[in-house]
């Protein structure tokens, strides 16, 4: 069973942010809570733990799962952003959308799609962005959801219901009403909504 911690979502106690890291240098895979819903994630560059979460969400090889930076700093290490997109993302991030840029070399290869696109969050939630900044470099990030189960998923005690067989440990950040983030393409200077869901699209029109 995956062990669980609570850890304070308006102001995260360094030494639990620790704990987490542990599990993510080692391999692990945890749940945690993000702006947008509670998610499953790992360290993107082990690809023994990406492999697990593909397996754990029965995803196919070819639809890669999107990755959290914890700035737009970060962000351009990973996606190559270019004037318009750099723009837009200084303004609404960190935020409730997934922005799909060409990938860099750095990013590793079952991360990428086949057009070499790749899709990059940096969430507006306190205990994801320690998260990442302790860890230094991204996390995966996709939904702890199931098709199995239709339910929404609110808090840890949900999560461990579903997943808690599966998963190394899960963070407690107390509830999080699911919505889907909003995904904007950025490939072109002109911005291309994919999916609209939590997030003002208002700037992207």
């Amino acid at each position: 069973m995956a062990k669980r911690i609570e850890i304070n979502p308006y102001n995260p106690q360094p030494r639990l942010i620790s704990q987490v890291i542990d599990v993510l240098k080692r391999g692990g895979v945890i749940c945690y809570p993000t702006d947008t819903m509670y998610g499953v994630g790992c360290d993107i560059f082990n690809q023994k733990a990406v492999k697990r979460v593909y397996q754990l969400k029965k995803r196919p090889k070819q639809k890669p799962f999107s990755f959290m930076c914890s700035s737009l700093k970060n962000i351009s290490k990973y996606g190559h952003v270019g004037n318009t997109a750099y723009r837009l993302m200084r303004k609404n991030l960190p935020g409730p959308y997934t922005f799909v840029l060409p990938g860099s070399k750095l990013v590793p290869k079952i991360m990428l799609t086949k057009q070499k696109t790749v899709g990059i969050r940096v969430p507006d939630n306190p205990i994801c962005l320690a998260i990442i900044e302790e860890l230094g470099n991204p996390i995966l990030t996709t939904s702890a959801m199931s098709d199995d189960h239709p339910e929404p998923v609110i808090d840890a005690l949900d999560v461990d219901a579903l997943f808690g067989k599966q998963v190394d440990l899960i963070v407690d950040g107390g509830e999080v009403y699911p919505d889907p983030s909003t995904v904007i393409s950025l490939i072109s200077d002109q911005p291309e909504i994919l999916r609209e869901g939590k997030g003002d699209i208002a700037a992207f029109i």
